[in-house]
């Protein structure tokens, strides 16, 4: 049996191949770094806001609780975002029910006159969300809090930000990492809201004894944040 040869022309493939090989592997390499970096994954995100709302000083210095204004994440999917109301229960010379407030904190201040137009005009503050999922992810922030996942695992320590920054990717990756091994971001129920709380001791052995107390076994089936 003759031995088979291939042509020559077939050696200037070779080269070629080797070339497409090489930018397959950047190609991915460069998806890759682009796809955990802050410009995709927001991290830093920082959006300007209608007026200067001071986390650092309301639930920092004056330790309002973060359910004082967010009053349906403990019942709800969504963190509500306050009504202009809210913000009036302290800013204004009466409460929501026309009750004279006779303390009324900087009722006349320049930095709220978005506030004040908001009431008399009866168009809500058009906040920016700061932390934004695609439309194909559920997320339940009721089911998170509940179970004793403080506000800080997913927002960072918002109480010292004067303004709001994402500070956690949010990727499907984080996410899984967290249901997988939940026990460093599980607190007692009640001290969601308390952010700078800290364990005493080693967190991984505090969050599971949280988790058998609670029965907690997240799912990382697709369908639970995919429906």
């Amino acid at each position: 049996m003759d031995r088979f040869l291939f042509p020559k022309w077939t050696n200037t493939i070779v080269p070629v191949l080797g070339a497409l090989g090489a930018v397959g592997v950047l190609y991915v390499i460069g998806m890759v770094a682009f796809g955990a970096s802050p410009e995709t994954t927001d991290v830093g995100y920082q959006p300007e806001q209608p007026l200067p709302f001071s986390h650092a000083l309301h639930a920092g210095k004056l330790k309002l609780d973060c359910r004082y204004c967010h009053n349906t994440v403990e019942v709800a999917g969504h963190a509500a975002v306050p009504p202009t109301k809210t913000c009036l229960n302290c800013h204004s010379g009466a409460d929501a029910n026309g009750v004279v407030n006779t303390v009324a904190i900087h009722s006349t201040s320049a930095k709220l006159a978005p506030i004040r137009e908001s009431q008399a005009t009866g168009k809500s503050m058009q906040w920016r969300r700061v932390h934004d999922l695609p439309d194909y992810v559920y997320f339940n922030h009721s089911a998170h809090v509940r179970r004793g996942v403080s506000c800080v695992s997913c927002h960072g320590r918002v109480d010292k930000m004067e303004k709001v920054t994402q500070v956690k990717p949010l990727s499907m990756g984080w996410c899984l990492e967290c249901h997988r091994h939940p026990e460093p971001n599980l607190r007692p129920p009640e001290l969601v809201t308390k952010l700078d709380w800290k364990p005493e001791g080693d967190p991984d052995e505090v969050g599971a004894k949280i988790r058998k107390e609670l029965n907690l076994n997240p799912s990382s089936n697709c369908s639970t944040c995919h429906r």
